[in-house]
């Protein structure tokens, strides 16, 4: 196994370890993830309506979104605390779909892929939550709604 190959989260005895970043040096970084929920018609107008009865949905999901970011470390194991200098987020409401493309910022010794995707993940299911009462049919069951397509879109890093 070459140096590259070298499985980086695990020792020689195969035990699960963080990745030392201290000799890094600090460098900006950017990564953008995206995701979307498909959700039936009515749903949708009732968000575009503002007439979900648990509140602004979209506001809300941004809200959670930017907690999932700050708290990723949290919940990921082995993932570094980093510092976010910025969260961005936007939605994109379509006929059957809401899209969530949140972009994160760091300066620091890692990147943000990581707290980017949580970020997608944590909004979208927050727009779940609060639509469901909306999205389920008559047995309780939610036949037409699905998180899908949650991925990083861009990443980038430079010089400080």
């Amino acid at each position: 196994m070459s140096d590259q190959d070298e499985l980086t989260h695990t020792t020689a005895d195969g035990d699960v370890q963080m990745v030392d970043v201290g000799a890094k040096p600090d460098t900006a970084r950017r990564a953008v993830a995206r995701g979307e929920i498909r959700l039936t018609p009515s749903t949708i107008e009732a968000i575009r309506a503002d007439g979900i009865g648990k509140g602004d949905v979209l506001a809300t999901a941004r809200i959670g979104a930017i907690q999932a970011v700050k708290h990723t470390w949290e919940t990921i194991p082995m993932c570094h605390q980093i510092p976010i200098t910025n969260v961005d987020t936007e939605f994109a409401v379509g006929d059957d779909r809401v899209e969530l493309r949140v972009a994160v910022e760091t300066t620091g010794k890692t990147g943000c892929e990581m707290e980017a995707l949580e970020g997608v993940t944590t909004g979208l299911n927050v727009v779940w939550d609060m639509v469901k009462a909306a999205e389920k049919d008559a047995d309780g069951e939610y036949p037409d709604t699905r998180i899908a397509d949650v991925e990083v879109v861009s990443k980038e890093k430079r010089e400080v």
